[in-house]
């Protein structure tokens, strides 16, 4: 009997009680999307920890600096590290303090209904591909510690995320997070130990100069590497659903820069490891199987399984917090706008959960066609958050710049110039598309007049809400 896999699943079910235990609480939409805007210090820092640092951290940074060495690594851990650390400084108390439910909601209350649905179709691919990539990277866990094939372990490891999404909500998602975090420093800092007792620092720069050398060119300018996790967490429904659950806007600040540096700290870890890998693995293994590799080649058998209890928190945690978005935003700014005032609380729920289920299945689909939970975590970033980022500017820091006309375009313009430039193989597509959402949206400002919700009528004071 496979003990490993067994225990990983073990682990997997005494979550999954937990979420069943937990799910109990919501009774209205908000108590589902934001666990009734209740979160503590300690529930607000681990939940944007837990959810950001995810596969492409543990998984993929690992995987980039082993094949590449430092410079691989420049968006993760460090630019994400710096885009929440810039979202709790310039954005969370101004959007905790508008009492929304999701990101989509900022610009209905600005520009009205239209442009909110159109924010909302364009985030939920991102949240889609950033789901796919934790996806990708649960079933490449199972597979390194299982006879079972990526598109079967890939399939169990949907088919658990899905439940435990959908029956959990925010209020569950937040206390395993908090669970989940702390697995996954105890977890990595071990690792390090390890590491750091087998001479791994004293053969570090030898070894980074190495993984340096045998790096393909870099295929984008440093400023455009960085510019897309930087922008694009700023700009991501996943952390602002979680500064909009915080208590207030003050802690809303404060936790979100907490955990910004928290990521930095603890995401260093995975960049060293792999930078110190090739030493005892070789150049040879498949390098989303580096940070499993090194640890059960390394660790004793129990310790080992600790350590993949503690990476597949880590994805769980990212991952429920990607599906938790994408069905938020198709059920709340999407779907039950159609039913009218009308609907109830507990249709609500279900048209929430129902979206769930419906976007874990697609995310499994993508993962499978897929080639790296790296580039899928890049694109997440940089699809259409450009133009989302842009509206955010003005809707918090210039609320008369503007219009309809000049909103819609704006995120129209980010997505067909982000595509137009990848698809010639530019060298910066997201900056590009930053900057036409931004000279679109100018161009077009003085030509029609500034829509505001009534919802924005009544929040002009920023206003906590009752």
């Amino acid at each position: 009997m496979n003990w490993t896999l067994v225990s990983l699943l073990g682990y997997v079910v005494l979550q999954l009680a937990v979420v069943f235990l937990l799910a109990r609480k919501p009774q209205t939409e908000s108590d589902y999307l934001l666990a009734g805007r209740s979160l503590g210090p300690w529930l607000a820092v681990f939940s944007v920890f837990a959810t950001w640092f995810g596969a492409e951290t543990c998984i993929g940074a690992t995987a980039e600096a082993y094949a590449g060495g430092l410079a691989a690594v420049a968006a993760d851990p460090f630019g994400y590290a710096i885009g929440i650390v810039a979202m709790g400084l310039l954005f969370a108390a101004g959007l905790r303090r508008r009492g929304l439910l999701t990101l989509a909601d900022l610009f209905r209350n600005r520009w009205g209904s239209g442009i909110e649905r159109l924010a909302a179709l364009v985030m939920i691919p991102s949240s889609l591909l950033w789901a796919a990539a934790q996806v990708r990277a649960f079933g490449q866990v199972i597979a390194s510690v299982s006879d079972l094939s990526f598109v079967a372990s890939t399939g169990l490891a949907a088919s658990v995320v899905i439940v435990y999404t959908a029956v959990g909500g925010m209020r569950a998602d937040a206390w395993t997070d908090l669970a989940q975090g702390l697995v996954v420093i105890a977890g990595l800092v071990l690792l390090l130990a390890v590491f750091a007792t087998l001479g791994g620092f004293e053969t570090l720069p030898e070894a980074a100069a190495a993984a340096a050398a045998r790096a393909p060119p870099r295929e984008r300018p440093l400023i455009e590497v960085l510019a897309v996790p930087i922008f694009g967490t700023i700009a991501a429904q996943e952390l602002t659903s979680r500064v909009l659950a915080m208590r207030d806007a003050t802690l809303a600040r404060s936790a979100t820069v907490a955990a910004g540096f928290l990521y930095l700290a603890v995401g260093l870890i995975p960049v060293l490891i792999g930078l110190g890998a090739a030493a005892t693995l070789g150049t040879d293994i498949e390098p989303e199987q580096v940070l499993s590799h090194y640890a059960r080649s390394q660790l004793p058998a129990a310790l080992y399984v600790v350590f993949l209890g503690a990476l597949l928190s880590a994805i769980l945690s990212t991952l429920s917090g990607a599906l938790l978005v994408a069905g938020s935003l198709a059920a709340h700014n999407l779907i039950a706008p159609l039913a009218g005032p009308r609907l109830s609380e507990r249709w609500k729920l279900r048209l929430n959960r129902a979206a769930v289920v419906v976007f874990g299945v697609i995310a499994y689909l993508i993962a499978l066609g897929s080639e790296s939970m790296y580039r899928l975590v890049e694109q997440a970033s940089g699809l259409a958050s450009a133009g989302v980022l842009v509206l955010m500017v003005v809707a918090i820091f210039t609320p008369a710049l503007g219009g309809v006309a000049s909103a819609a375009a704006a995120l129209i313009a980010s997505v067909v110039v982000y595509a137009l430039v990848s698809a010639l193989d530019g060298s910066m597509p997201y900056l590009a598309s930053v900057a036409a959402a931004a000279l679109t949206y100018l161009a077009l400002a003085p030509l029609g007049p500034r829509a505001v919700g009534a919802a924005d009528r009544a929040q002009q004071g920023f206003t906590e809400p009752s």
